[in-house]
């Protein structure tokens, strides 16, 4: 099922001679239960696509649905609602709050979503898949970079979205823990039924992927 879509999404900065076209025509689509991988080279426009996809910013013209419903036009406060709900971000900087220790993270989501997070059995589930279950009482400047990467997944997941948006997930780490997070991702859009979005320029993911697509110069293309 089609869980989220850009029809002919164009996104332009500045105006007259200063205009730069940022997105041109983009057309993309992503189902549950698939990773999609978005790639090409710093300015090829993929962090213009993160924030549009993820309703941070709006296109300039086009259309984006989520599970049908064009967003395109939201006000602030819908598009707040709609990634609180249906979007999770895994950012590169992580985004886990310093003074916080793990499971106190998943207590401030629950402070702010109220309703259909993932229940304590779920998340006990989701903590150990992940293998980070025994890490509940450690601070973000006590783990490794794999492991707030992994806490900063759970996160994400918790408030249970139907999209994962992860920007360049993979940018710091080496073949194996590459290896590791490709398949996590593989398994979270399978066995979790999540449409799994992951803006990337590292080639080793393409094999964990059922769909590619290429941006260069603010256009793309589909490879696979």
């Amino acid at each position: 099922m089609t869980v989220i879509e850009l029809k002919d999404v164009k996104k332009v900065y500045g105006k007259g001679e200063a205009q730069v076209v940022a997105l041109n025509d983009i057309n993309f689509q992503a189902d549950k239960g698939e990773v999609v991988l978005i790639m090409g080279p710093s300015g090829a426009g993929k962090s213009t696509f993160l924030t549009i996809a993820g309703s941070l910013q709006k296109p300039t013209s086009g259309e984006i649905l989520i599970n049908g419903q064009d967003i395109s036009h939201f006000s602030a406060k819908q598009s707040g609602e709609l990634r609180l709900n249906k979007i999770g971000f895994v950012l590169q900087a992580y985004n886990l709050v310093p003074f916080l220790n793990v499971k106190e993270q998943f207590t401030l989501i629950d402070k702010v979503k109220k309703q259909n997070n993932l229940s304590k059995e779920k998340l006990q589930g989701l903590l150990k898949q992940l293998g980070i279950e025994k890490l509940l009482k450690k601070y973000p400047n006590e783990l490794s970079g794999g492991q707030q990467q992994r806490v900063a997944i759970a996160t994400a997941l918790y408030a249970n979205p139907d999209i994962l948006l992860a920007d360049e997930p993979t940018a710091s780490l080496d073949t194996q823990n590459v290896e590791e997070v490709g398949q996590l991702f593989k398994d979270l859009a399978k066995k979790r039924d999540k449409a799994v979005i992951l803006v990337t320029h590292d080639p080793r993911l393409e094999k964990y992927a059922d769909h590619i697509y290429e941006m260069m110069d603010g256009q793309m293309t589909q490879k696979k």
